[in-house]
């Protein structure tokens, strides 16, 4: 990352960088990287799961802050072990608003804002999710551009309809063929990803410099997140090979988008 320029990273899957505040942001530190937040998967709807959804907002919040995050981003699982997705209810959102408005509660003890992430096999994938969750709470949004289009939202009429609740962004392309067998549930999103269903900016179906144009345009000014998803199978690469070289090509992408006049764009991941 340091090589490739970026001054700022989220904090990635559980257990990859440390856990301890101090040591991470040593870590971070020690590459010149700024903590920005990090995915945190949470049980939003069962009122029995309400007590731990507390306890691990809270320990996220207090570790990603340490280290100088500001964004939590919620993943609204089915389960704690990320079983199949479920639809949820009326009375299940309604549910769902009530624990994401304790979750903001909590974060505010930190300074720290709320995105919601729509993501495939969780309770906010589709279309018809996503319209529930903006009816019955007023949480902020992690615009994910490439989850959003699997599951039939179109990015740009997001953007149409809730700019004012996005909070952060995430940059994501994806090849829809590729993605059509995981949203059907016949793949595991693993298995996606192997197959190359989440491919370099600018080479898969998702309108990103239409939506990047759009968002500029429109003032926004938080952090994009570049999210290269890669599954290293056949042992770790060279240096200066494997994952780098597609964050590069994404990045290139990136700088050939026009900006709007008067912007000041900045990519950051």
């Amino acid at each position: 990352m340091q090589q490739l320029g970026l001054t700022a990273t989220e904090l990635g899957s559980d257990g990859y960088l440390p856990t301890d505040p101090a040591e991470l942001k040593d870590l971070c530190a020690e590459f010149g990287l700024e903590m920005i937040g990090g995915f945190v998967p949470l049980v939003l709807h069962e009122a029995a799961e309400l007590d731990a959804t507390i306890e691990a907002a809270r320990r996220t919040a207090e570790l990603m802050s340490a280290a100088g995050a500001t964004v939590f981003v919620t993943s609204a699982v089915t389960d704690w072990d990320w079983g199949p997705r479920t639809a949820l209810t009326s009375d299940d959102w309604n549910f769902t608003a009530k624990t994401l408005s304790i979750v903001d509660d909590i974060l505010g003890e930190f300074g720290m804002t709320q995105a919601i992430h729509p993501h495939l096999r969780t309770v906010v994938e589709t279309r018809a999710d996503i319209e529930a969750l903006l009816d019955v709470s007023d949480v902020g949004w992690t615009f994910d551009m490439g989850h959003m289009q699997i599951g039939g939202m179109d990015p740009l009429e997001f953007i149409d309809i809730a700019f004012d609740r996005i909070r952060h962004v995430h940059l994501k392309d994806v090849v829809m063929d590729l993605a059509g067998p995981v949203f059907a549930g016949d793949q595991s999103i693993m298995d996606g990803v192997q197959a190359g269903m989440f491919c370099n900016l600018g080479r898969g179906d998702v309108p990103i410099g239409a939506i990047v144009t759009e968002l500029e345009a429109r003032g926004y000014d938080q952090w994009y997140v570049l999210e290269q998803d890669a599954a290293i199978t056949a042992g770790e690469p060279a240096v200066g090979a494997g994952p780098l070289l597609d964050v590069l090509a994404s990045i290139e992408f990136l700088k050939g988008i026009e900006a709007p006049a008067s912007a000041d764009e900045e990519i950051h991941t």
